[in-house]
């Protein structure tokens, strides 16, 4: 197989990204990602992207990873999935109360980054530099940058603001898939690249409702002094990102490696998995 060059992905920790960060690593010889830090409630997928580059390092796939900081931005955009937003709705992408989770410009913000990184990357090396996207057919109206007339406009705007802009292209796998097409995408790429699917997809996070477990008290006091994690995140699974993603595992016929939780704790995957059958028979 003849690999491209290089290409630059926004990872945000979810399972869309998280599997194309695999993607690209089978396709391409360099491989940046760039994860962005704007105050949300589920920061919690910072670390899920953190842990995911890890264990692809510890299997011998190199990828050039940096986060991009910007918490000035956390007080002054109007958000339920930013700190000090509203609470985020449960229920199904399709209801209108959805329209709460939209971050204003974000994709915009992300995309400016992104394309400068890119366009840095052909200026150093003098290659083409791909833009990878997760977007696919199941990308909702209820985000107006999630929709292909902002993305031509927003790559027209690139290309009449850039010198040598012709050398950036985009990479767009899941165009005409969905999330149960990139997910199955991801099973047969772990077994290509080598790596666990469990290990995989249990260093993402979908959930906007991540819900944080303290662990008891401990008895042991040399115990309490080493112990360096004073809690663990779950997932939700009542929040529309999770419901989704918990619809396309059980299309594929496995169990979401995912911790669950809910009000009263953590939870198996068969609660997880029976509460979102009972919305999708809605």
């Amino acid at each position: 197989m003849n690999m491209k060059k290089n290409v630059v992905l926004s990872l945000s920790g979810g399972m869309d990204s998280s599997t194309l960060l695999l993607r690209c690593l089978k396709e391409y010889n360099s491989v940046t990602a760039i994860s962005f830090d704007y105050g949300q409630k589920h920061r919690v997928e910072l670390e899920r992207a953190q842990s995911l580059i890890d264990y692809l390092e510890k299997n011998n796939h190199k990828v050039t990873y940096q986060v991009i900081t910007l918490d000035g931005l956390v007080g002054l955009l109007n958000s339920a999935l930013v700190n000090g937003g509203e609470e985020v709705p449960e229920g199904h992408y399709e209801h209108e109360n959805m329209k709460a989770t939209v971050v204003p410009n974000r994709n915009k913000i992300f995309a400016s980054i992104v394309q400068a990184v890119a366009l840095s990357i052909t200026n150093q090396t003098k290659d083409q530099c791909d833009i990878a996207l997760g977007i696919h057919a199941g990308d909702h109206s209820i985000y107006p940058d999630c929709r292909q007339e902002f993305r031509d406009a927003d790559d027209h705007a690139f290309r009449i603001g850039n010198w040598d802009a012709d050398r950036v292209n985009y990479f767009t796998p899941y165009l005409q898939g969905n999330k149960f097409d990139i997910l199955k995408d991801g099973e047969i790429l772990c077994e290509e690249l080598g790596l666990d699917f469990d290990e995989v997809y249990k260093r993402t996070n979908t959930s906007y409702k991540p819900i944080y477990i303290p662990f008891p008290p401990s008895t042991s006091r040399v115990e309490e002094i080493h112990r360096t994690k004073f809690g663990e995140w779950y997932s939700d699974y009542k929040s529309a990102s999770s419901v989704e993603r918990i619809e396309a595992f059980i299309k594929l016929g496995r169990p979401d490696p995912v911790a669950y939780a809910d009000e009263t704790g953590p939870v198996t995957w068969g609660v997880a998995k029976a509460h979102v059958e009972k919305v999708l028979s809605k």
